[in-house]
């Protein structure tokens, strides 16, 4: 029998929170093993735990869900699955480059969040479709923008590679991206696995973001 998937569920709202790990603990392969109401309280957890995965709220007290991801992220100490209200603002593009594994919408229904958890657990990031799709909108609608990234990461990646990064920010899992580059399933994960090496992100969800930030 396969290990349990550890969460750590960090939100403020007492009856979200409770109803989170409700959700999860009806799973019989996911274990929450803490919970926390802030910030703060979310990134000593994650150190002292030491879960496969943080479910992290954005707005939060005394250390917004943002700056929580990136030190939790920066630590090494879990992956991090954003769960929020907001779909389209600072919060999710904060998120995402602090370096969170996934992005989903607190109106997601149980079993896509259970499945969210599961795909942030295997190594995949998830970004909701519909966020997907709305990032997608959000940089392409602001063409004049300062640069984020320096083009010059990409000279790194061989041409399959930068194929791959482009499928990566459009939202493409693995068998997305085998099936547009007309390939192996293993293949597309073992080229998302090589080009966040030389990229030095830490989740393929960085790469979109990524992708997009340099209009790949």
């Amino acid at each position: 029998m396969s290990r349990s998937i550890r969460v750590l569920v960090a939100e403020d709202q007492s009856a979200v929170r409770a109803g989170l790990v409700l959700i999860l603990g009806s799973a019989p392969d996911i274990e929450v093993v803490g919970e926390a109401a802030d910030g703060e309280q979310a990134v000593a957890l994650a150190r002292e735990l030491r879960p496969d995965l943080v479910l992290m709220d954005v707005q939060m007290p005394r250390l917004d869900g943002v700056s929580a991801t990136r030190k939790v992220v920066e630590d090494g100490l879990a992956d991090v699955l954003v769960l929020t209200t907001f779909d389209l603002d600072e919060y999710v593009f904060g998120a995402l480059r602090a370096g969170a594994s996934g992005f989903l919408l607190k109106n997601t229904e149980a079993k896509d969040l259970l499945e969210a958890v599961r795909t942030v657990a295997r190594g995949e990031g998830l970004i909701a479709p519909a966020v997907t799709r709305r990032l997608i909108a959000e940089f392409a609608a602001k063409p004049v923008r300062e640069p984020t990234a320096d083009p010059a990461v990409l000279d790194a990646l061989t041409r399959r590679e930068r194929e791959v990064l482009s499928c990566l920010g459009e939202g493409l899992s693995n068998a997305g991206i085998a099936a547009r580059l007309d390939m192996a399933e293993a293949t597309a994960k073992t080229h998302v696995s090589r080009l966040l090496g030389k990229l030095e992100l830490r989740s393929r969800v960085q790469a979109a973001v990524l992708a997009q930030e340099l209009g790949i």
